[in-house]
């Protein structure tokens, strides 16, 4: 495989610019550049937070900007397949760089293959194991569609080999959302600090342990009863260990549409709006626990060494909780309220950081790319 011209990175939703903007990082340092052009397709999009994260990741302007915005899957993918491709065929790539499992990754990655543009997929190999996560089925299908992958844990190489992909298109790089991580943790400042700033009210202690949360996976979130059984658990959580609480969007709809007002969730659970990159990491950093259902706040816990509760029964990132911090504990009362009396018993599970977890990812996967060109 031969790479003939600039390659077109893709990001669609926020957590994609957090692992493009080192890659497009080290495609411009290395000698020579590598030529690169981005296009977003706007499938999750604000004006205002793409903006700071923009500003704040060191981004260049969008080359394009498809404009895809929300709708179900189908409609999402089939817009974003229909506006990439002229601006594919505009920029003459020589190859589709992917991240993720989002929608836009899979729309982009077809539109690429059936060109005979080689496709780039960053986190290759992740399985969850679980079909009924439209995100695994993109790993699947945008795996099968790449020639070349790059994986962040030796265990997506193992998934990649049982599915028929050829061991030589399948490289170990680390993981480049730990390279974001590692660049801006120095300057995030205080999580207490963040509080402050965003509990104008005063409804957390001023001191002492907390906890972050966020939930956004439809299988949390869509079902009234299922999201109403969740917060329960979080709001008797909270009882011990206070929690901060940036809501998605999406998250928040559901939250009102199965009257979970923020005084049904108690003084001790503050729901705020979504934050920026270096806030979150910030409270992150700072927190003596996480309870998710976002894989990369699993992974960027664990990198930060922080005890992570994920609130699924499954995660598509196992060297997590193989090495790392994470804990599996699903939507079960009793595991996630027994995790936060263990933590704040004994500071919680530690774990170490995975191998290759070293800020160099994108650098590894820069000297790849130039190799082919």
């Amino acid at each position: 495989m031969k790479i003939d011209g600039p390659v077109m990175c893709v990001v669609g939703a926020r957590p994609n610019l957090m692992k493009v903007a080192p890659i497009l990082r080290a495609f411009a340092a290395h000698a020579p550049a590598i030529p690169a052009r981005l296009a977003h397709t706007g499938q999750h999009y604000d004006h205002a937070l793409d903006g700071q994260f923009f500003d704040v990741l060191g981004l260049p302007a969008p080359d394009a900007h498809l404009g895809v915005g929300s709708g179900t899957h189908a409609v999402q993918t089939a817009q974003a397949m229909e506006r990439f491709e002229p601006v594919l065929d505009a920029a003459q790539a020589g190859a589709v760089l992917v991240v993720g499992d989002v929608n836009s990754s899979l729309a982009c990655a077809l539109v690429a293959a059936k060109k005979g543009v080689p496709v780039l997929h960053v986190e290759a190999g992740l399985r969850s194991g679980d079909w009924s996560m439209p995100e695994e089925i993109n790993r699947v299908l945008i795996d099968r569609l790449s020639d070349l992958l790059f994986t962040t844990e030796r265990s997506a190489a193992d998934n990649l080999r049982r599915e028929g992909i050829d061991p030589a298109r399948v490289h170990f790089v680390g993981n480049v959302i730990i390279d974001s991580l590692r660049q801006h943790l120095p300057g995030a400042g205080a999580g207490r600090q963040v509080i402050a700033r965003l509990d104008a009210s005063g409804l957390l202690p001023r001191e002492g342990a907390y906890g972050v949360v966020t939930l956004h996976r439809p299988s949390n979130v869509d079902d009234a009863g299922t999201l109403k059984h969740l917060f329960a658990a979080l709001a008797e959580a909270a009882v011990r260990l206070p929690l901060v609480f940036p809501v998605h969007p999406r998250t928040r709809a559901r939250l009102e549409a199965a009257g979970l007002s923020p005084g049904a969730a108690g003084a001790r659970i503050l729901l705020v709006p979504p934050l920026g990159y270096v806030d979150m990491l910030a409270l992150m950093h700072d927190a003596a626990l996480v309870l998710t259902d976002s894989g990369g706040m699993q992974e960027e816990a664990t990198a930060l060494g922080v005890p992570c509760g994920t609130l699924r029964e499954n995660t598509e990132r196992p060297v997590t909780v193989s090495e790392g911090t994470n804990e599996l504990v699903g939507r079960d009362r009793r595991r996630i309220v027994d995790l936060v009396a263990r933590t704040l018993a004994g500071g919680g599970k530690r774990g170490r950081v995975p191998e290759l977890w070293d800020g160099r990812a994108a650098g590894r996967i820069a000297g790849i790319v130039a190799s082919l060109r």
